[in-house]
């Protein structure tokens, strides 16, 4: 990768370390999703690996967004302390503020092409539940409930209904979890009431998908299901700086932190519902802890450019690939799709995504973002310190 673009990424007070775990994650839910609409693990790949050790890698890829949670959890806490000084210092509109200025411009543009696609006709982007079409009018209670953090209990309600818009589910958890999160911390002012709750969420959070581990819908994308994640990201978070340790034994944790989490994904979920997320976000957690004051070599800088490329718009990516997967699936459907062209396929649909993912933030949210902050959270300029060890500059990640 070119050495400017390498540059970029691990400048602006960005981690390697972790735009690379966030670039992993996002890349399995993109083949979890390419591999649901096109049966990956029956390509030319079942040449080098067995047909279940490609149905783990392939479709386990939800435990990639149980990742991003407790990403989302350390970031945000992370970012918190490097811009008020203390959890309990946090301005709470300020807070609100950045949020909706980074996550609603893009949100908005997705919802609205996968609303005009499906009021024009594409199957992959209008409201079918239950082989039930909902209507076009559905639409304005599917769009509502993206932007006011109750998708993922619609779906609990509904089902599975619109293929598009069915995977921003986990991005109603996330708001959830950013209307919440100030209100607690401004509430909670002692450190043991802080413990006390983050306890409670590592307790129930798995009971929780215990009870319901007969439904998907449930103890994938509830509220509770996910909690525990936001939770160990969030002690993680406050952990970085009580952690001494020297280069090697970090490298070492780290390393052993990836094995759990390679070893967990690849058990996979079914008969894991309950605790298999629960292991997954702990060992997501010590890596997170343990790599968030190590700088990379210019070789690991190099070689893991591409993927923390992945990573530092895993947001965009998030959002719009379904776009690109949902039109290639209506173009050519499974049936029709050779069993050789699949990896080709898969490489197209990877690069055009990356290449809308890159345009919708250079040309829309970014700017957008920035000019929303500097107009309305003017004290958010240079908040971050530019040589913070953070996963995140203070644009776009935060």
């Amino acid at each position: 990768m070119h050495p400017r673009i390498v540059a970029r990424i691990e400048g602006e007070g960005r981690n390697l370390y972790i735009d690379m775990l966030r670039g992993a994650c996002i890349l399995l839910v993109m083949l979890l999703h390419y591999s649901l609409a096109y049966r990956l693990q029956t390509s030319p790949l079942q040449a080098w690996m067995s047909v279940p050790t490609l149905r783990a890698i392939f479709y386990n890829g939800n435990y990639g967004v149980d990742i991003f949670f407790v990403i989302s959890g350390f970031l945000i806490t992370s970012n918190m302390l490097a811009r008020y000084g203390s959890l309990a210092g946090i301005d709470v509109m300020h807070f609100y503020k950045l949020r909706f200025f980074r996550l609603y411009p893009l949100v908005v543009l997705a919802l609205a092409v996968i609303t005009v696609l499906g009021l024009t006709g594409f199957s992959h982007f209008s409201n079918i539940a239950h082989q039930t079409n909902l209507g076009s009018g559905f639409f304005l209670i599917a769009d509502l409930s993206v932007l006011t953090f109750w998708h993922n209990l619609l779906m609990e309600s509904v089902g599975y209904f619109n293929y598009a818009m069915n995977i921003y589910w986990s991005l109603s958890v996330e708001e959830v979890f950013y209307l919440l999160y100030p209100l607690v911390l401004v509430m909670a002012r002692r450190r043991w009431q802080l413990v006390l709750l983050a306890c409670i969420c590592a307790v129930i959070a798995p009971i929780y998908r215990g009870i319901h581990q007969d439904d998907e819908l449930f103890f994938m994308y509830g509220n509770l299901a996910c909690v525990d994640m936001l939770a160990y990201g969030c002690v993680a978070a406050v952990l970085v700086n009580r952690v001494r340790l020297t280069n090697a034994p970090r490298y070492l944790l780290a390393a052993l932190a990836c094995i759990a989490m390679a070893w967990v994904y690849m058990q996979g979920i079914h008969d894991h519902e309950a605790l298999g997320a629960t292991f997954l976000g702990l060992a997501a957690a010590i890596f997170l802890v343990v790599v968030s004051r190590l700088s990379a070599s210019a070789a690991i800088r190099r070689l893991g450019a591409p993927l923390a490329w992945l990573g530092s718009h895993s947001y965009e990516l998030y959002l719009f690939h379904i776009v690109v997967l949902g039109i290639m699936v209506e173009l050519v459907r499974r049936s029709a799709m050779p069993v050789t062209h699949k990896l080709p396929m898969l490489a197209i649909f990877l690069v055009l995504s990356a290449a809308l993912a890159w345009a919708t933030a250079r040309c829309f949210g970014d700017p957008l973002n920035q000019w929303l902050r500097r107009r309305y959270a003017c004290r958010d300029v240079n908040a971050l310190p530019a040589t913070s060890a953070l996963a995140t500059d203070a644009v776009r990640s935060d």
